[in-house]
């Protein structure tokens, strides 16, 4: 650990700034933390007794590590590696919020329509009350349609049968909440979500998201049956019982395997996850998959509040605030240095997983163990911050727009002497009612006498096409100016704040 460590600094030092990388250097960067970050899975696996676990890291669009630890089957030996095939439980509910998206760009449902009109048998359910509202397809996807928490009972579901699924709901439904008030993790409901594609699609749901999304995303290997699986290349799974390994009796695909059911390699399974990193930042490129880039933001989005954890500590031990929430089949989290994270957990007999990308930093994690329950967001999340810190990554730059260049450039033929400002036409109807253009000016004055005459600037560094900052550059200090546009067309500048640079 200490030499890999040794030789990732001088990697660093020797590669210089960051401030201009490209790509290859970025992603070159991220490469050299393998040592470091093999030996924290190789840890944590006989730390919990892994029989077998695989890992991957995605940035700029593909795969750039991975690796494995351990034994895919301990009675045959065969090692772990990035093509095994794991059942990833949970992390199967995007991919199911995925197919309904699809099903609503070609204009067959709407996310707010009555769940019962696409599963006929939930009209004449009994509700909890009688001012209950009708659960909707958007209730279903964000865990808000009031079922009870069901992962005990949940997990065993896998192979039930579609005749089952609507047997169980003419018996009526135990409800825990009324629809539409609170989050509530329910795998009965992603059930639901399976049974209402297969219904509109006119086929199962297996093969319309094998259709729609894995084909055109190259995913070839992700399979849903376990035994149409390379005998070499599956995952068994096994749960660690008095202090030996004892295999889990793997489940046949069913109606609940909407919910968890997916079986799939890191290779492949990164496809999907760097689908979901090609959404941001928001842009022109030509639309590539089963749904639009806008579709895969939307499903990322913090829909239902889940928790405010303000005693969140980060594996390494730093403490920092984390706020919670859920997508469309996603988990949603936020940190106190503004860090959001977008992925899903997935936990069955014999299995564990996690994945989950940081959007601003155009980085993504996966990682799949063969323990029942594995708790893989706690080493993943561990890896990312490593990653992060040693590779010394930080948010992507926003692109600055042409009018905030052509605001800046305008701005410094007129600064800091304000000449002809109330005249230039730059400034929204309320910028000089708001201030006028004497304290504006005195207001730079003071600063320009703590700093010294301005002699140049810097770049500016955009928060959004219409808010940015860059530095006026003094003998003593620099100078920080701050702007953000108006909504008109064309946007100007409404509000202006200078301050020292720190």
């Amino acid at each position: 650990m200490k030499f890999a460590l040794t030789s990732l600094l001088s990697f660093i030092f020797i590669t210089g700034s960051f401030a201009q990388e490209s790509t290859a250097d970025r992603a070159a960067r991220i490469k050299a933390t393998l040592p470091v970050i093999e030996k924290m899975y190789n840890d944590y696996a006989e730390k919990n007794h892994f029989p077998g676990l695989a890992f991957g890291i995605v940035a700029d669009g593909q795969l750039i590590m991975s690796g494995a630890t351990g034994y895919s089957e301990i009675a045959t030996e065969t090692k772990a590696s990035p093509g095994s095939l794991f059942r990833i439980a949970s992390m199967s509910k995007s991919v199911t919020a995925m197919g309904i998206l699809a099903l609503r760009k070609e204009g067959k449902l709407k996310l707010d329509d009555p769940a019962y009109l696409y599963i006929p048998e939930l009209k004449d359910m009994p509700t909890l009350t009688t001012d209950a509202p009708a659960i909707t397809i958007r209730h279903l996807l964000t865990h808000q349609a009031g079922f009870p928490e069901d992962n005990p009972w949940g997990d065993r579901q896998l192979d039930t049968k579609d005749e089952q699924l609507i047997e169980l709901i003419k018996k009526g439904i135990s409800f825990s909440n009324v629809p539409g008030v609170t989050y509530e993790y329910s795998n009965l409901g992603f059930a639901m979500l399976g049974k209402i594609i297969s219904n509109v699609s006119g086929k199962p749901y297996q093969e319309y998201i094998d259709e729609v999304i894995f084909k055109p995303l190259g995913m070839n290997s992700t399979i849903w049956e376990y035994t149409k699986a390379p005998k070499d290349l599956l995952a068994h799974g096994y749960r660690y019982e008095d202090e030996v390994w004892k295999e889990e009796e793997l489940e046949h695909d069913g109606t609940y395997g909407a919910m968890g059911g997916l079986i799939t390699s890191i290779d492949d399974f990164s496809k999907y996850v760097s689908f979901h990193l090609s959404a941001w930042p928001a842009g022109n490129d030509p639309e590539m998959g089963a749904v639009l880039r806008s579709d895969v933001r939307e499903m990322q989005m913090p829909w239902n509040f889940n928790s405010l954890n303000a005693q969140y500590k980060y594996p390494g031990g730093r403490p920092c605030a984390m706020t919670s929430a859920y997508g469309y089949g996603l988990r949603w989290s936020r940190d106190c240095e503004g860090r959001t994270g977008v992925g899903h957990t997935g936990g069955l007999p014999g299995f564990g997983s996690q994945w989950q990308i940081l959007p601003e930093y155009g980085i993504g994690i996966l990682a799949h163990a063969n323990r029942t329950y594995a708790g893989m967001a706690t080493i993943n999340t561990a890896i990312l911050d490593t990653i992060i810190t040693l590779a010394g990554l930080k948010p992507l730059p926003v692109e600055v727009s042409a009018v905030l260049k052509e605001r800046k450039a305008a701005l410094l033929k007129l600064l800091p002497h304000w000449e002809g400002a109330e005249q230039s036409g730059i400034f929204a109807e309320n910028f000089f009612p708001d201030r006028s253009v004497n304290h504006r000016k005195k207001e730079l004055d003071d600063l320009i006498a703590q700093t010294g005459n301005v002699t140049g600037s810097t770049e500016i560094k955009a928060e959004n096409q219409l808010r940015g900052s860059f530095l006026l550059n003094c003998p003593n200090g620099n100078i920080r100016v701050f702007f953000t546009l108006s909504p008109e067309n064309p946007a100007l500048i409404q509000q202006l704040d200078f301050s020292l640079a720190k």
